[in-house]
């Protein structure tokens, strides 16, 4: 009997268990086929969400509905807040996870979704009607159907592990490849290329000398990933490891390099610029007398740890040989070697905003098939994925995030306008707005428009109704409210910043750099307000950041005004940029190959001059 379905995801990664989670919480009938059922959400390199950029992205991800954040505050064994030496929107929280918890908890959440089936299958090809996407054949032949597939494959299209100079079909190791698929979207025209990811060796803990090892604690108070009152922070926290290579280490694994797929031409596609292998690492910075190595448990109760900052592909002996001369590592015993793989990937310009591909209706395309690298950068798509198939099945119009949203909207604008040819990762750099985008507010910025789509339930919404109260509370008392010179004396004395000549506003003394909310609490009002009010920890935090940077803010908020404006300004469906004799031939090719709607989306296509977008305006009439 032919069963129908309102959405298919196929692989079980972030992406994907991110898209059947949101798919199937918005009402949608769901199926999840994945090569393995026990590999929901697997960690396959290293056991940790969160980090620069993406721990914002992961914040943004709970503030819309999503789980990431939930299931790793429950699996997390250590939190630390990344630079908290700078300003807040540099702090990037990170969560070391126990990476079997991590994956049992995600098949737990999926499992109580109602609207969610599941299928263990090999996906080795598409059914499409006409321009329409109608469903998926697995490797034994049987059909699924449905009006949304979104495709979440992975590394695992026609992927090829390297260790040494052997090299086999995988996707991870120790599961098999997935092959037919992307001759399938070839067939109706897509186009594909392949990347290269790596990990690390794993190595029994028990084997290991911490004891000449740097500890790396986690934070002193602990925060978590999730907004949800469903979580709670961590009591107790596992520690991570600091080490070094050194000479010897970098001889050892240099004396492999013909051996290695990296340069003997085994491997011929582009690996991560940001998180290269250590055989890359040398090989690039000759200079560098010595690499940092991080050295991260894997759980609770589990004897493995990742091997941070020693991904590679050399031969398993290699490896070996090089690590146990590394400090600390003397008597290594490895578990599982470094492997890099080989995948395909489809060029991200090819899919519309809402991560429906262009070619194909209702079909969508989320995680590494788009030439990203990174859980977080995949469960972001998977969720944004999920949410606009739901609304194509009916009828309704996308949900789109902008790049002065949040992080997410740059993430997608940055696949869809710009491309990428190497595994694109998330970093504060890229986001112009990032002063707003921060991981401190991603519910005051998201929840409620997650509110309006119904991924949000009441319970939370009523939460971030009484922090906004509480943090205007706050707001309205540091404004109102003076402190005389004599209350201030002694907590200006211990920050040794200038006396107060003349009482002033709390609110002017936070703009003090060196002036902060446990300092100012010392003053009597101060802190009897505070007691009285029994305000929260996060309203207090967000009170004082809005406060204190409150001129960089204004600043940020009128440069998105400019750009809105742009934003605004519509290209019609269809516009035949070729017709345009005063573009350039480049520009001309950028914009018909990318499909703008908008002139600011236009202004970002690499080889698009300003000329090009003046040129636009004038014909659009504007």
């Amino acid at each position: 009997m032919k069963k129908q379905y309102d959405t298919i995801v196929v692989g079980g990664g972030h992406a994907g268990s991110e898209a059947a989670y949101i798919s199937s919480q918005m009402g949608g009938k769901t199926l999840l086929i994945t090569m393995n059922l026990q590999n929901i959400a697997q960690m396959s390199c290293n056991p940790a969400m969160g980090g620069v950029a993406k721990g914002q992205i992961i914040r943004e991800i709970d503030a819309l509905g999503g789980r990431s954040g939930f299931v790793s505050d429950l699996s997390a064994v250590q939190f630390k807040m990344l630079n908290r030496s700078k300003g807040p929107a540099m702090w990037s929280p990170r969560v070391q996870s126990d990476r079997m918890l991590f994956s049992s908890i995600w098949r737990k959440e999926l499992e109580k979704q109602k609207n969610l089936d599941f299928c263990q299958a090999v996906v080795n090809d598409l059914l499409f009607d006409d321009n329409k996407i109608s469903g998926v054949v697995s490797s034994t032949g049987t059909k699924f159907y449905s009006e949304t597939v979104i495709l979440t494959n992975g590394t695992f299209l026609n992927g090829l592990i390297h260790i040494g100079e052997k090299n086999y079909g995988g996707g991870r190791t120790g599961e098999q490849a997935s092959f037919g698929i992307t001759k399938s979207l070839e067939s109706v025209g897509f186009s594909s290329g392949r990347m290269k990811t790596g990990t690390p060796p794993r190595v029994d803990g028990r084997s290991i000398d911490f004891n000449i090892m740097e500890v790396q604690p986690g934070d002193k108070n602990p925060q978590k990933l999730s907004f949800s009152n469903e979580t709670k922070a961590l009591e107790n926290q596992l520690d991570c490891f600091l080490t070094y290579t050194n000479k010897t280490t970098h001889d050892i694994l240099k004396s492999g390099f013909d051996r290695s797929p990296m340069f003997n031409g085994s491997i011929k596609s582009i690996g991560p610029r940001y998180c290269p292998s250590i055989e890359d690492k040398i090989d690039r910075f000759a200079d560098k007398e010595r690499h940092q190595i991080f050295v991260e448990p894997e759980g609770w109760e589990s004897i493995e740890y990742y091997i941070n900052g020693f991904s590679t592909s050399l031969p398993e002996e290699i490896q070996e040989k090089a690590l146990k001369k590394v400090g600390g590592f003397k008597n290594a015993k490895i578990i599982r070697p470094g492997y890099a793989v080989e995948y395909d990937y489809f060029p991200p310009t090819q899919l519309k905003k809402s991560m429906e591909t262009k070619i194909i209706q209702g079909l969508f395309f989320a995680g590494q098939i788009n030439g990203t690298t990174g859980y977080e950068e995949a469960a972001a798509q998977g969720l944004m994925a999920g949410i606009n198939a739901n609304l194509y099945v009916n009828n309704n119009e996308p949900f789109i995030l902008t790049r002065s949203d949040a992080y997410i909207g740059v993430l997608i604008d940055d696949l869809m306008t710009k491309g990428t040819e190497e595994p694109y990762r998330m970093f504060t750099s890229r986001a112009e707005f990032r002063t707003l985008l921060r991981q401190d507010n991603a519910d005051l910025r998201l929840t409620e428009k997650a509110h309006s789509l119904g991924l949000i339930g009441n319970k939370r919404i009523q939460k971030l109704i009484s922090k906004k109260e509480e943090i205007n509370k706050l707001i309205g008392f540091y404004n109102k409210t003076s402190i005389s010179p004599s209350e201030a004396k002694c907590i200006l004395e211990e920050k040794d910043s200038e006396k107060l000549r003349q009482s002033q506003k709390i609110s002017k003394l936070y703009s003090r750099p060196n002036i902060y909310f446990h300092d100012l609490i010392k003053a009597s009002k101060i802190y009897a307000f505070i007691k009285e009010g029994g305000f929260e920890a996060e309203s207090i935090s967000q009170a004082e950041i809005q406060i204190k940077y409150s001129g960089y803010i204004e600043k940020e908020l009128k440069n998105v005004e400019k750009i809105n404006r742009l934003e605004d300004l519509k290209i019609p469906k269809g516009f035949d940029f070729m017709s345009m004799k005063s573009l350039s031939n480049e520009a001309k090719e950028k914009l018909m190959q990318i499909s703008p709607t908008t002139i600011a989306q236009a202004s970002r296509i690499s080889g698009v001059s300003p000329s090009d977008i003046s040129s636009i305006l004038v014909k659009i009439g504007r």
